[in-house]
């Protein structure tokens, strides 16, 4: 088991190294950037992030996704809750005509 991680850490220092190089063709690193500037790059990001939301179908799929986002982010009891309002336990229990209500509510936790 020694030997795999040892090949695992190498693998993360590639990808590292490849990191680095890419940010200084960039014309920098992350370190050169100031907080403000690393905040408002990932405020950029979060737009991005629900538009993607947006448009996923209310398909089982893509409710599972948006779900585990939202666990991701903390919010189970919430979605413990939503699917307890739809009756469900679980996800697969809910009904596939509640899907685009679910999916409405669920985007907006």
């Amino acid at each position: 088991m020694g030997s795999e991680l040892l090949r695992i850490a190498e693998g993360f220092s590639i990808v590292a190294e490849g990191l680095r190089g890419l940010a200084k063709a960039e014309g920098g690193s992350a370190k050169d950037k100031s907080v403000k500037e690393q905040k408002q790059d990932a405020a950029k990001a979060q737009p991005e992030k629900t538009e993607v939301q947006q448009e996923n179908p209310a398909t089982l799929e893509g409710i599972r996704a948006l779900m585990a986002q939202k666990t991701q982010e903390g919010k189970s009891k919430e979605i413990k809750e939503l699917l307890q309002k739809y009756g469900a336990a679980k996800l697969s229990a809910v009904k596939p005509e509640d899907y685009p209500a679910l999916m409405q509510e669920a985007q907006v936790l």
